[in-house]
């Protein structure tokens, strides 16, 4: 049975995930501030978190960062629709997806699995043909670690949280290939190609980031992504 923290100051919301989620089989542990979820978070483990961007004592945006701190546990932040803003900040912060409120139940218990299966890919030993015999894949100055879950960027570890892993796996496993948005929507982030794509968008700005010029990450407009090593990727 997954485990999940709701941390929200919403009594009826809490009261509604709880017999909601707790019917699909989840275990649902609810705080209603940030104190009390910080503290839940360390003194136990969860497969998934929800967690409100306004909480009273403290920004949930701020309880994201220590959490990410400690951890690579699957994060979707309950916004409202006017917190673009910080949709897009937690987003770079390392949350996993978004969901507006009000939202659909149904529509949470999809994204949240989607977030489950896809931290679980990430979780599972590869067995891609491109893998060396020490479980690594190497595209310019850049290194996938399989069996670590890690890479390497110019020689030097670098944090990418269990989405944009996901992605830099797939798109290096694929390199020198266009790799379609939908794809990438199913098979990397385990999301359904009806869903907005809105936060494919943002883990591909934050990749860009952190690989720098060590790839290159090419967009092919209105189809999808192709990874080049440097010296493939031309003018």
């Amino acid at each position: 049975m997954n485990k999940i923290l709701l941390i929200d100051d919403d009594p009826e919301l809490g009261e509604l995930l709880n017999t909601y989620l707790g019917g699909e089989g989840y275990s649902v542990q609810t705080e209603c501030n940030a104190t009390n979820g910080l503290k839940t978070f360390h003194n136990d483990t969860f497969d998934l978190i929800l967690l409100d961007i306004i909480l009273p004592d403290l920004s949930g945006l701020s309880v994201l960062d220590l959490i990410r701190s400690k951890s690579n546990v699957p994060v979707i932040m309950l916004t409202g629709k006017g917190d673009e803003v910080d949709r897009v900040v937690g987003l770079e912060m390392g949350a996993d997806d978004y969901i507006c409120k009000p939202f659909q139940l149904r529509e949470l218990l999809a994204r949240m699995r989607a977030a489950l299966r896809r931290c679980a890919m990430v979780n599972e030993d590869s067995t891609q043909s491109v893998r060396t015999s020490r479980g690594k894949i190497k595209v310019g100055g850049i290194e996938v670690n399989l069996d670590s879950q890690s890479i390497l960027v110019e020689g030097e570890e670098t944090h990418f949280t269990a989405a944009e892993f996901s992605i830099i796996e797939h798109l290096s496993v694929s390199c020198g290939k266009l790799v379609e948005r939908e794809e990438l929507m199913e098979i990397a982030l385990g999301r359904t190609v009806d869903f907005d794509d809105y936060v494919l968008n943002v883990h591909m700005s934050n990749l860009r980031r952190k690989i720098g010029e060590s790839v290159s990450i090419k967009t092919i407009r209105g189809r999808g992504y192709m990874m080049t090593a440097k010296n493939q990727a031309g003018a």
